[in-house]
Parts: structure tokens; sequence; C-alpha cells
């Protein structure tokens, strides 16, 4: 239970200094980590899960016992403070130990990872309604970059958020909702299989499960685009 109350401490100080890369005033719900971690150990194979954001691992607590003996799990967490928390839960945590010889913390920026197509699910915990169009799009193009073929992305948001902001918002920031609306728009028409309503959240969230081409795949559909347009010239 203290555990608990230090997290909530931590996100709420967090949130308060660094709003626009944390996102969120409370750790996932337990209803909320389940669903995103729900796509984690349905294969029969070894996979290489990615979790972005894991802020103070949270959603790390329902996908560990999803593992199976060989998959392996790398956290992606900009925030030192709570990069620290993470560590120490790898050296301390009894429900993380067993896995921890799996396991890898990277402290950096998502979009500066280089093993292109080795990740076979991707949880995300990145509040990108807080982000510019553009660094949405740039974060979404390395997803499908690191997305091993048929691979896994699950993400979340807060329901009707961004049509909440944009009523009392000015105009540039409804530009920039609507933007991000477009960019997540085309990824769920595109590769969205399922998506989950999750009311026992605060607040409540939706959950999506998309299922990308993989890197070698979306790279050909890219340069076949880039074909198309130049020959329409």
């Amino acid at each position: 239970m203290q555990k608990r109350f230090d997290d909530y401490r931590l996100f709420w100080q967090e949130f308060r200094h660094t709003f626009e890369s944390t996102g969120a005033v409370l750790p996932s719900g337990r209803s909320l980590s389940r669903a995103l971690a729900s796509q984690v150990g349905k294969s029969k194979s070894p996979q290489h899960i990615l979790e972005v954001g894991p802020g103070t691992g949270a959603v790390t607590n329902s996908i560990i016992p999803r593992l199976g003996p060989h998959d392996r799990l790398d956290l992606v967490e900009l925030n030192e403070r709570f990069a620290v928390v993470l560590r120490d839960r790898l050296k301390s945590d009894p429900v993380w130990q067993p896995v921890a010889g799996r396991m890898r913390i990277l402290e950096m920026p998502v979009e500066e990872i280089d093993d292109c197509g080795c990740y076979d699910v991707i949880v995300s915990g990145l509040p990108l309604n807080n982000f510019s169009c553009d660094l949405v799009e740039h974060i979404l193009q390395h997803f499908h970059r690191l997305a091993a073929k048929s691979a896994q992305l699950s993400f979340f948001e807060y329901v009707a958020l961004r049509k909440a902001k944009s009523l009392w918002s000015k105009a540039q920031e409804r530009l920039r909702l609507s933007g991000i609306e477009r960019l997540l728009q085309r990824e769920f028409d595109s590769w969205q299989f399922s998506r989950q309503c999750i009311l026992a959240n605060v607040p409540p969230a939706w959950v999506h499960h998309l299922c990308l081409p993989g890197y070698i795949e979306a790279d050909t559909k890219s340069m076949q685009h880039a074909a198309t347009v130049e020959s329409a010239q």
C-alpha cells in the first residue's frame, strides 16, 4: 500500500513539473494495465516486447506475468525520476527479479532506438495528445520501424479528451488537437483490429490494439507509394 501511495505522489509531482511528457496524474489502474498488456504472451515463439513510457511500472506489473520463458522486455523511460524507480524495482521487487536478466531499462527517447523490425509487441503509455503533431507523426512512424512483421501495438488515450479540450482551447490548440485526431484516425483505419473502453480507470480510457505490417513491409509500401506519386507528376 505504501508503495502505491509513493507512486501516486511521484506521478503528481512529475505531472506538475513535466506535464507535456508525463500526461497523467496517476499511474494506470489495474484494469487499464491488464488491457494494455493483453497482447503479450499470445505467441508460442519467443517475443521481444517494448514498453514505452512505463512510468513507475504499473503496466509492467501486468506484462511480466504474461512473459514466456524466453521472452525479452525493454522498458524505455525518458523521465529520470521514473527510471530510478524502475531500476530499484528491477533489483528489489520480487515479481520483477525472476525476469531481471531478460529486461533492459533504456533511459532515452523512443525515437533513438535503432532496433528496426525487432519488436513483436509494443505497449505505449506516451501521452500523445500532449505532443505536437510533428512529434506524434514521428513517434508513430518510428513504432512502424521498430515493429516486426504483424507486431501488436497497444496504447491508450483518455475518453473524449481531445473533444473536451477543444471546447475551451484557443484556435491554435484546436488546430493541434484536430491534427492529432487525423494522424491517429489514419492509423486506426489502416491497422486497428480492436479497442476497449476501460471505465474502471481514472479517468476512463480507450485502449487501441493495432496490428502493424512490420518494418520491411512498411518500408516497401512507403517506397511504392513514393514511386506512384513520382510517376503521376
